[in-house]
């Protein structure tokens, strides 16, 4: 647990399993947040999904942390931690890596907090880090645990610089481009291509067939399996149901849905009771919340331009 942090009254459960919604608090309004999304540039963007700079100055800010690709991330204010399902929880550092996330984890922090960062793709993740995604998927590290010493010493640096006003979140955001990108190495080139192959794959359908997967491949099942695990954090048939509660959730979120996206959704579960526990699970909310206010993280998280990883 951070030094000097309790935590916050009622913030308890998750330790049998649950969802992020068993975990009963009261979450930030989001008239209190404000998130920056900043384009990668054209050099990053095959590993950058987007950079960010986010704000809250409140003195205790509770949110949800949808499933995810990983990020690279400084925290100029505020400390706290991200709960897990299996009860543990870890800080966030001056400086962190968040693995990729399989299910929506609650985040708690003493406010203020800003934070500025990158999201990175399956294939940045990988050429970043070198680490397999199943493995250590669900955790919040220390950035010198899995890029060295050098992350922190940039983190050091910036959070000095925004705190002094030397430099903007933009700038910082931007800075964090340039720093990752000399860090990027080559990724087996077939590697490659299958997790491009599995992008595709996730964006054609809201429930796509693991069978087109295997065919565009060029890898048996058990290949597959094993390289979308290392690349992705989960196999397949997990990873689609992951993408398709995010993209469903999406969808829900606007004010108003075309004929066409109520058939594909329709089609996508079981039945309404199906739809509700994999969106629960994965992003951490019912639908019936979705256009809530008061879930401003959520609703930029599974925003359309941060599942841009996918070709849809």
């Amino acid at each position: 647990m951070v030094e000097g942090f309790e935590g916050f009254p009622g913030l308890t459960g998750g330790h049998n399993g649950g969802t992020a919604a068993d975990f009963e608090v009261e979450l930030t309004s989001g008239d209190l947040i404000e998130v920056d999304y900043i384009a990668p540039p054209a050099a990053i963007s095959d590993f950058v999904t987007t950079l960010y700079h986010f704000r809250c100055d409140e003195p205790e800010i509770c949110d949800i942390q949808p499933a995810s690709v990983g990020h690279f991330a400084i925290f100029p204010k505020g400390r706290g931690e991200m709960l897990f399902r299996d009860g543990r929880r870890d800080p966030n550092h001056a400086s962190v890596v968040m693995t990729p996330l399989s299910t929506a984890h609650p985040i708690q922090v003493k406010g203020p907090m800003h934070s500025i960062g990158a999201a990175l793709t399956p294939l940045g993740w990988a050429a970043l880090t070198g680490l397999h995604a199943g493995e250590i998927c669900d955790r919040l590290l220390c950035a010198s645990d899995v890029l060295g010493q050098d992350a922190v010493d940039l983190g050091e640096a910036l959070n000095a610089d925004y705190l002094s006003g030397a430099q903007t979140g933009h700038e910082c955001a931007l800075a964090i481009g340039e720093f990752l990108k000399a860090r990027f190495k080559p990724v087996n080139s077939r590697h490659a291509q299958l997790i491009k192959t599995v992008n595709t794959w996730l964006g054609s359908s809201l429930n796509p067939s693991l069978d087109d997967l295997t065919k565009a491949a060029a890898y048996s099942t058990r290949q597959v399996q094993r390289l979308t695990e290392r690349y992705f954090g989960l196999p397949p048939q997990a990873l689609a149901r992951k993408y398709r509660a995010l993209r469903a959730a999406a969808l829900l979120s606007f004010p108003s849905l075309t004929p066409e996206f109520e058939a594909q959704l329709a089609g996508a579960f079981f039945d309404q009771s199906h739809m509700i526990r994999e969106i629960n699970l994965f992003v951490g909310r019912t639908p019936a919340r979705l256009q809530d206010p008061d879930t401003p993280f959520l609703s930029e998280m599974i925003a359309p331009q941060n599942l841009r990883e996918l070709d849809s």
